[in-house]
């Protein structure tokens, strides 16, 4: 009976693997009036990156988290590196305009932890799904 979890662990190449995939499907299903207003990034120390965003026509929190994620990887690019680590996105609503504040570390190597990123699968779901970047 232990066959199933097994096929699932090798069919995602672990855990990481299916995460990664789940919040691109997931992602698929776009805003259909998504304004994206900006994004304005401030390294912070040479790891530590500041994403802010604004969007109009955001369903939700996801669609937000989603416009500064794709910032993110963009700009680990742009600096030569490979990978970015989501650290946390905060939201609000302002009228019809949302705004995301989010922290990522940015790593030519992959870090520790569970919400790497990997910069060029990231900055190439999001030129699929229409949604800018840096």
């Amino acid at each position: 009976m232990m066959r199933a979890p097994f096929l699932l662990a090798l069919s995602c190449a672990g855990l990481m693997a299916c995460a990664e995939r789940e919040e691109r499907v997931a992602g698929m299903d776009l805003p259909r009036n998504a304004q994206y207003l900006g994004v304005d990034t401030r390294l912070l120390d040479e790891s530590t990156v500041s994403v802010l965003v604004r969007m109009r026509g955001a369903r939700g929190r996801g669609d937000v988290v989603a416009y500064a994620r794709c910032a993110a990887a963009q700009y680990a690019l742009i600096r030569g590196y490979s990978f970015a680590q989501h650290v946390r996105t905060t939201v609000q609503q302002r009228g019809d305009v949302w705004e995301g504040d989010g922290g990522f570390v940015i790593s030519p190597d992959l870090p520790l932890g569970l919400r790497n990123m990997d910069a060029e699968v990231i900055v190439d779901d999001c030129r699929e799904q229409g949604i800018p970047t840096v």
